[in-house]
């Protein structure tokens, strides 16, 4: 089964209008405390963990079907070019195909022993960027603003790889800003770095 997970600390109420729009005939949750993310050490989004029938991780948090080409968007027009569309939308289906195949054949999952190598190492300073994140949350919600975009803040500079918590500081700071020019800097700033590292199928 696929279930699908909203992380936003702004409340369920923001997440609401895009779980309605897409109509989904699976679940979709709303998790307002990035506990997903603390729990399967999530990057990004959207990203993905495949589970078996007995609980175990077969493949860690990968991307899901996302692709770098929005790297390459006219920022003006915010388009992109048809090529780059064409596989953008061949790479999602070459990983929904990915999915089909395991939930049918088995292929794909990895060996215990590789799944588990592959997990995501938890260090003591993303531990203490999610903490300071939540913290950070807190404080907003309790009208301490300024005292909670410094904790959020160092969240980001404890955990520069994790785009979900600077995103959604980013946007508990002013709805739009996660992708806005600051977005697109930080974007820049990775080089030849990927956004979306492509899964190893």
């Amino acid at each position: 089964m696929v279930v699908a997970v909203a992380e936003e600390s702004r409340g369920a109420d923001h997440a609401r209008p895009w779980i309605e729009q897409a109509k989904s005939s699976y679940w979709q949750l709303v998790d307002t405390e990035h506990r997903l993310e603390d729990l399967y050490n999530l990057v990004n989004v959207p990203q993905a963990v495949w589970i078996d029938e007995d609980g175990r991780i077969v493949r860690p948090p990968e991307t899901a079907g996302s692709t770098d080409h929005f790297r390459r968007m006219d920022l003006k027009t915010k388009t992109m070019s048809a090529e780059d569309q064409a596989e953008r939308l061949a790479a999602r289906e070459a990983y929904l195909d990915a999915v089909r195949a395991w939930v049918t054949t088995g292929k794909h999952a990895l060996p215990a022993s590789s799944a588990r190598m592959n997990l995501p190492k938890v260090t003591p300073a993303i531990a203490e960027a999610r903490t300071r994140f939540r913290l950070g949350v807190w404080l907003r919600v309790n009208g301490r603003a300024a005292e909670g975009d410094l904790q959020m803040a160092e969240a980001s500079r404890l955990h520069p790889e994790s785009w979900s918590l600077w995103r959604q500081a980013a946007d508990l700071d002013e709805v739009g800003k996660a992708s806005g020019p600051e977005f697109w800097k930080r974007v820049q700033a990775l080089g030849d770095r990927p956004y979306y590292p492509a899964p190893k199928l």
